[in-house]
């Protein structure tokens, strides 16, 4: 493995580990004399006013799963446009085992969703809030083992999380954005032509793609469709090669100028504004209602079955092979760690129920406790499953993860 994927794996593994302290403290808050410190905070209101026309306002909660995860969504979008050009997911023999895996890993959890609340039209809604895998806490489980776990499956989870973060990007566009401002679209889609075209002529200075990319935001957010999708777009518009200096890439140089600030501040201020849920006058058989039920089953169960029962399919059919040094208990413990949900299921079941009525706060408190009772569960599942399974398998060959471009290596150094 390179020294700089082992970095960045090492980074996300130390990220998990401070999404976990930041969600015991959220916890905390809620369930204690801070409670009223802490909504209070979360319902703090930021107005933002640019002459007649744009105006922004919005309480503390919403700018930051609007405005902050914004960035997240950047920084997930230019992971995504250098793993599809010219990293993991760049060739057939590349894309194919996490693929399926991935596609796996969305279909069985969300029908195992549905089929538990089927005769609930609102909590339908939820029905994607299982589809994802947060890549830095199965990551930071991960690093708990050591060397039990071979490194090629180490890549092979983080390309998977990568096809689910793509999917999530096509879900939110396609199922979660709200009642369309026609104007703002056309105000959205200039934006966009600017940036095809900042790209077409070779612009290079970040300003310029930053300074649209923030309009773009603004108008994105005032159109209904998801704010965060504007990251992505702008993220794809940013060149990876420099017209000027072939060892140079600019979306490689804020890929890694994002990183420590999306890792270490975005997204933990992100799981304690989300994970904080008041505990009082909740029992036990409040897990098997319907919503946290269908969340749980579709973590645990589907996320398990989905991933693995995908992945020894496409071996077993010779359509992909199995991970270098790894075994079928090896994949099935990573494929239960796929089941750790938590930041972007946190930020669809957001976007799920915040507009299905009088019971929108009943629905908001069940779904975060599926999430952390099913993520907690896959967590402590797979981690025992790796545990218990033994060392990598040991072989001769030396797995070459990253492609060897000038362009890989320019986003690798920065």
């Amino acid at each position: 493995m390179s020294s700089k994927l082992e970095e960045f794996l090492q980074k996300e593994s130390s990220v998990g580990i401070l999404l976990m302290v930041a969600t015991v403290l959220a916890m905390v808050c809620a369930n204690s004399s801070l409670q009223s410190v802490y909504e209070y905070i979360l319902n703090t209101p930021f107005e933002v006013r640019l002459g007649r026309y744009i105006h922004i306002a919005k309480p503390l909660l919403l700018l930051v799963n609007d405005g902050l995860m914004a960035i997240f969504f950047l920084l997930v979008g230019l992971e995504v446009k250098r793993e599809v050009m010219v990293g993991q997911l760049s060739s057939r023999a590349q894309i194919i085992l996490p693929g399926i895996a991935a596609l796996g890993g969305m279909i069985a959890p969300a029908l195992c969703y549905v089929l538990i609340n089927i005769g609930d039209s609102a909590a339908l809604n939820g029905w994607a809030i299982p589809a994802a895998t947060d890549i830095a806490f199965a990551l930071g489980v991960l690093a708990l083992l050591g060397k039990r776990v071979p490194s090629s499956l180490k890549i092979f989870l983080l390309a998977l999380a990568i096809m689910d973060d793509l999917g999530a990007i096509i879900i939110i566009a396609l199922f979660y954005s709200g009642d369309l401002s026609i104007s703002m679209l056309w105000m959205a889609a200039i934006c966009l032509v600017v940036l095809f075209l900042l790209n077409i002529f070779k612009v290079e200075r970040m300003a310029a793609y930053i300074t649209v990319g923030v309009f773009l935001w603004i108008f994105v957010l005032k159109s209904g469709v998801h704010a965060t999708l504007a990251g992505v777009a702008l993220a794809f518009a940013i060149p990876l090669k420099s017209n000027r200096d072939e060892s140079f890439s600019p979306a490689g140089k804020l890929e890694h100028d994002l990183h420590p600030w999306v890792s270490f501040l975005i997204l933990p201020i992100f799981a304690f504004a989300n994970a904080g849920i008041p505990l009082s006058g909740m029992g036990l058989g409040d897990l098997f209602h319907s919503v946290p039920l269908g969340i749980m089953v579709g973590l645990v169960v589907g996320k398990l079955a989905g991933v693995y029962g995908c992945s020894i399919l496409a071996v077993k059919t010779g359509l992909a092979a199995m991970p270098e040094g790894a075994t079928n208990r090896h994949l099935f413990g990573v494929a239960a760690l796929c089941g750790i949900g938590f930041t972007m299921s946190l930020f669809i079941g957001g976007l799920a129920f915040e507009h299905v009525g009088g019971d929108a706060e009943a629905y908001m408190l069940s779904h975060r406790l599926g999430i952390l009772t099913g993520s907690l569960i896959s967590g402590l599942l797979g981690y025992f499953i790796l545990l218990t399974g033994g060392r990598a398998v040991l072989t001769d060959k030396n797995p070459s993860p990253v492609a060897s471009s000038p362009v890989q290596t320019a986003a690798d150094d920065y």
